[in-house]
């Protein structure tokens, strides 16, 4: 049995550390898996959704261009930061033992993989299936005469006067191409009107075009094809020559460059944070490039001569064997308009406690609020929970309007870290804030790739009189915490909305996410507490319900796992079951693994990165690991500890960043029946999911339940949207 000595049962000898302090001693690299390989195993899981028949095939085609996006932001953020390990010569290694360079190869390995699989599940099974129902991605040799005239006015009305092509000469160097930009280079015989033959031409795809264009029908004759579409670079290709009179195209291929795209503010240095974070937003069009795609027909030496160009290798090359950037295919699942090929419409339910209370958001002639009728009066007769996006989301977005008409309102803060760039909440501060309420918004700038619209909210907010911070300097403010200021006779009440997901109204109808509006007062005056830490300076507060990183929440969390272990030890039932979105932190892990060792019984759902080895004998054999993809993507963080009946609920997960380096909250849910709801359907009922489950092995290899399951499948998703609980 491993040695896990070091982390007795008594937690409070636990050292809270970081990662520059180096992993539990008495673990060894074979006890955990590589965390970039398991990224990429949470894609292949997605990509699977494509090949699964019982879904929609335009859902099976929105499947595949989620995978394409995540690739994207692995390769933007953490293959761009091994690229930089290998480059420097840094002699760090992982968790699980391995260097920059062998995780690089092995990285480049499946990753190659994934994308040939992507390739295959689009023109093998999607791409087929729509046409089977009359909707085409047609290629330029399938065009009608009637189809041609029309791309060709297309190309030249709207496209050709924004298109500047740049042949290749000592004047002429190769250009910049942003950020995965869509590329085509450009192969030409004969020579131009200045006598030149360089022979090559970059013409770069603008942005503003959208890239699936929708086709008129064939009205000659009756073919199969009720819905044509084509993509933007298949009308380009077709009638490049017109951008080269008196020359001969003989080759023309599409290719698009990834760069490095994470941001670096040094913080400590600056004056001004947010002007500090929109000068470095035009970097992220700059950075080194780190992956290279290029069409399907793209020969060896254009190959070559590309990759030269980015300063790549040959395994940073992708070939794709259809539209290079399968996430902007993904705008033909609105653009067919066959609802009949997506999921059925879900409209999520308002709790009948607020059912009546949300007419008021509907006016939009601000008309003050009746403190008597409105959701704040709902809350003080009990907490109210949500688990969207079965419950609606927009119960939050009225709490935080109604207290900005409300006359007895004195005060709202609000963290804001992704919202949307017109975020109703936002709107909602700017007329407290122009009521003459005292409004304080915490914006995280740092918000990778909302960076530019968290700066326009914050300018917003800052130009009607709102107070703006923008966080904790070397920390991420990431905690969903909303917090009500009210009047009541002659005393002040305090309302709070704490959460598991980000205050943006679309993420509410497509993430699971446990929110809960209260008006406990001692999670108002936590809840307080953590905003005045936000904004001002001093000690650490001292909180009595809530567990906040980077001060105790890894204490707690780790005090919490041990007391299994010591119920398990004393002969007690003991359990823990969780659900995150990723577990990576090692001491988080070692503990897990004392609490297996010691009997515990785990059932972790971890929907994405799990750097923890389940199931391994004398370490932790009593561990087991579900993800479970499907329509909704699984947000919530949700932690149970039998023997001691606690239930909490979080903005974190289980990694690093999330419990040193970020500023995270969870908190109780302390109603019974409240309580009884998050397990149910949070924990127990997705442990049952045979639909969308898999299941993490000791090999670190990942198993679809429904492949061995008896029919019929159950969906923890689909039972929920019916009314489980």
């Amino acid at each position: 049995m491993t040695d896990l000595a070091a982390f007795s049962a008594d937690s409070s000898k636990l050292p809270v550390v970081g990662r520059e302090e180096g992993l539990p001693s008495a673990l060894l690299a074979q006890h955990y898996l590589n965390r970039e390989l398991s990224r990429l195993d949470f894609n292949f899981r997605v990509l699977a959704q494509a090949t699964d028949p019982q879904v929609p095939v335009l859902e099976r085609l929105r499947f595949v261009a989620i995978a394409s996006s995540n690739m994207d932001e692995f390769f933007e953020i953490r293959v761009s930061r091994l690229q930089q390990q290998v480059a420097y010569g840094l002699a760090a290694r992982s968790q699980d033992g391995k260097n920059a360079d062998e995780i690089m190869e092995l990285v480049a390995e499946q990753a190659h993989r994934l994308v040939d699989q992507q390739y295959r599940v689009l023109n093998d099974l999607i791409l087929p299936e729509l046409r089977n129902h009359g909707i085409g991605l047609l290629q330029a040799h399938e065009w009608s005469s009637e189809q041609s005239a029309w791309a060709r006015q297309y190309f030249t009305n709207d496209v050709l006067p924004v298109l500047t092509p740049i042949g290749l000469d000592p004047a002429h160097p190769f250009p910049h191409v942003q950020n995965k930009n869509l590329v085509l280079i450009v192969s030409l015989d004969g020579a131009d009107a200045f006598g030149r033959r360089s022979g090559i031409a970059v013409v770069q795809l603008p942005r503003a075009l959208p890239r699936v264009l929708k086709m008129p029908r064939e009205t000659q004759r009756d073919l199969p094809i009720q819905r044509p579409f084509t993509l933007l670079s298949t009308v380009v290709q077709h009638f490049v020559g017109d951008l080269f009179p008196g020359m001969t195209v003989v080759g023309c291929v599409a290719f698009r460059v990834t760069r490095d795209s994470d941001l670096f503010v040094p913080e400590e240095e600056t004056d001004d944070l947010l002007e500090a974070m929109r000068g470095e937003l035009s970097r992220r069009n700059d950075g080194d490039a780190v992956r290279l795609e290029v069409g399907g027909t793209c020969t060896p030496e254009m190959a070559r001569f590309l990759l030269a160009q980015f300063e790549l290798q040959e395994a940073d090359l992708y070939r794709c064997p259809g539209p290079v950037n399968l996430y902007r295919l993904g705008a033909l699942v609105d653009l067919a308009d066959a609802p009949q090929l997506r999921y059925p419409t879900f409209v999520p339910r308002v709790p009948p406690v607020l059912q009546g209370k949300l007419a008021e958001g509907k006016n939009s002639d601000s008309k003050p609020v009746d403190g008597k009728s409105s959701i704040l009066q709902v809350l003080r007769q009990g907490p109210v929970l949500l688990h969207h996006p079965y419950d609606s989301g927009m119960p939050v977005v009225e709490l935080v309007r109604q207290a900005a008409r409300d006359p007895d309102v004195l005060a709202i803060k609000q963290t804001l870290y992704r919202t949307g760039a017109s975020s109703p909440f936002v709107q909602a501060l700017i007329e407290a804030a122009r009521h003459g309420k005292d409004v304080t918004a915490i914006v995280e700038l740092r918000a990778r790739f909302d960076e530019a619209a968290n700066i326009g909210l914050a300018t917003e907010l800052q130009e009607a009189g709102a107070n703006v911070v923008y966080g904790v300097v070397g920390h991420k403010t990431h905690a969903k915490l909303i917090l009500i200021v009210r009047r009541e006779h002659g005393q002040l009440r305090r309302y709070v909305h704490l959460g598991t997901g980000n205050y943006h109204p679309l993420a509410a109808k497509s993430y699971t996410d446990i929110g809960l509006m209260t008006s406990d007062p001692v999670l108002a005056e936590d809840v307080h507490q953590v905003f005045q830490s936000l904004t001002g300076l001093g000690a650490a507060r001292q909180l009595q319900k809530l567990w906040q990183s980077p001060f105790t929440l890894q204490q707690k969390l780790i005090e919490g796992i041990l007391a299994e272990a010591a119920a398990a030890t004393a002969g007690q039932p003991a359990r823990i079951m969780a659900k995150m979105n990723a577990l990576t932190e090692p001491h988080v892990i070692a503990a897990l693994y004392r609490a297996s060792q010691a009997g515990v019984e785990i059932d972790l759902i971890v929907r994405g990165i799990c750097t923890l080895r389940p199931g391994v004998a004398g370490l932790s054999e009593r561990i087991r690991v579900r993800s479970i993809v499907g329509r909704y993507l699984e947000h919530a963080r949700v932690w149970s500890f039998g023997s001691q009946d606690r239930l909490y609920c979080a903005s974190a997960d289980w990694m690093e960043r999330n419990l040193h380096r970020r500023v995270e909250v969870a908190f109780p849910i302390e109603d019974p029946e409240l309580a009884r709801r998050v397990r149910v359907e949070c924990l127990e009922a997705p442990l049952r999911d045979s639909a969308g489950s898999w299941e993490l092995g000791a090999d670190g290899r990942w198993t679809a339940l429904r492949d061995g399951a008896r029919t019929p499948l159950f969906s923890v998703q689909e039972a929920l949207m019916a009314g489980l609980g």
